[in-house]
């Protein structure tokens, strides 16, 4: 029985996580649970699972949600909430899914507890990597991606010597406008980027699957779990997210993990690693019914936001906080359609262009970085 903390809860990882821990009450349990704002979803959680500590957005939902709750669950709020669902003293493993820099200290807290990680949250590692690999190594810690592109790395890699991996290949849907010339993106609407070919995704990544920004958080996730430099690490369009991604090794081998796209395949192996359970709903890959799959550039040009990405972890620093904050505050205009859809990589393109890096930042550094950039985006908005 492995209990769980779950940061995110009521989000698309956070359900999904939910529907393992139904099929497998045997295996798994919520011991503790975050969510943000949904109240709805959030109470049938609650008297669902029986969690013991919740933590949510506001001292106004824990108000209103502290007099319906089952008997023995306690009600928490905030950044302090979130750090005391990661570290439940009754937690083995901490799923972060919670979207944004707001889960790095959580992350941080668990791995100080000894406590196994997995990390759905990009912006854990692309604002922190540094940091969080480091505490991870210090105290023995296990941290094992959730994202599907990283579980299937990290799959490749079972038994293989890192030293003679010659790349990664980092598979990319292409997201909502992968058909669409840049000058046919100038006025797409909120609703048309929102509408992912493959992926079942919330608002915020699926915007940045669009942008490629999410690719390109992805790459610097990628340079920090796996330790391999950013030269060697290649994305590639593959439309039908068939193969998750790829590891090229120096004899010129190839080894890819395949699947049908489904969350709940990285999510479940992430929680039950290094042993496998049998994931009855999800369709099993069929090969001959696809027929073929389909592989093309992802070009620098079309994808602003990725190149970016790339240089910012190139710089290293405080410069991938700024990529990291200044495109979550983007997309959260966007989505409120207060800039449009090739904004948000102008602002970024502007926040970076005004950062000085900071080498090897301390966490107070990284949070004062994030936050100024911020504020320069809101300015840049109004």
């Amino acid at each position: 029985m492995k209990k769980i903390s779950l940061l995110g809860a009521t989000g698309s990882i956070g359900t999904q996580t939910l529907d393992i821990i139904r099929m497998y009450p045997e295996s798994f349990q919520l011991i503790a649970m975050s969510f943000g704002q949904n109240i709805t979803l959030g109470k049938q959680i609650i008297h669902e699972f029986k969690p013991k500590l919740v933590s949510v957005g506001t001292k106004e939902i824990k108000d209103e949600l502290i007099t319906n709750v089952p008997d023995g669950t306690r009600i928490v709020y905030g950044e302090k909430g979130l750090i005391e669902v990661a570290t439940h003293p009754e937690s083995d493993v901490l799923l972060n899914s919670v979207v944004g820099s707001i889960g790095l200290k959580p992350t941080l807290a668990a791995i100080e507890d000894g406590k196994t990680i997995a990390i759905a949250n990009k912006e854990t590692l692309v604002t922190a990597g540094h940091i969080v690999m480091e505490a991870a190594e210090a105290k023995g810690v296990q941290v094992l991606p959730v994202d599907s592109e990283h579980s299937a790395i990290f799959q490749c890699l079972n038994g293989e010597q890192k030293s003679e991996v010659s790349k990664l290949i980092l598979t990319a849907s292409g997201g909502s406008f992968r058909d669409r010339t840049r000058e046919q993106l100038k006025n797409v609407t909120v609703e048309q980027a929102l509408a992912h070919p493959n992926w079942s995704m919330g608002a915020k990544l699926t915007v940045d699957s669009a942008t490629m920004m999410n690719k390109g958080l992805e790459v610097i996730e990628a340079h920090w779990l796996f330790q391999i430099p950013y030269e060697k690490i290649e994305v590639i369009l593959h439309k039908e997210s068939i193969i998750h991604s790829m590891v090229e090794f120096q004899d010129t081998s190839v080894i890819a993990q395949l699947g049908t796209p489904d969350m709940k395949i990285p999510i479940q192996y992430a929680l039950t690693y290094p042993a496998r359970l049998e994931l009855s709903q999800t369709k099993r890959l069929n090969l001959i019914e696809i027929g073929k799959l389909h592989f093309s550039e992802a070009s620098f040009e079309r994808y602003r936001c990725l190149k970016m990405a790339y240089e910012a972890g190139k710089i290293g620093g405080t410069m991938t906080s700024v990529l990291n904050a200044a495109n979550e505050e983007a997309v959260a205009a966007f989505l409120a359609n207060r800039i449009t859809f090739l904004q948000i990589e102008s602002i970024v393109e502007s926040a970076m262009n005004k950062h000085t890096p900071i080498q090897n930042p301390e966490l107070d550094e990284i949070i004062a970085t994030d936050q100024e950039t911020r504020q320069f985006v809101q300015q840049l908005i109004v």
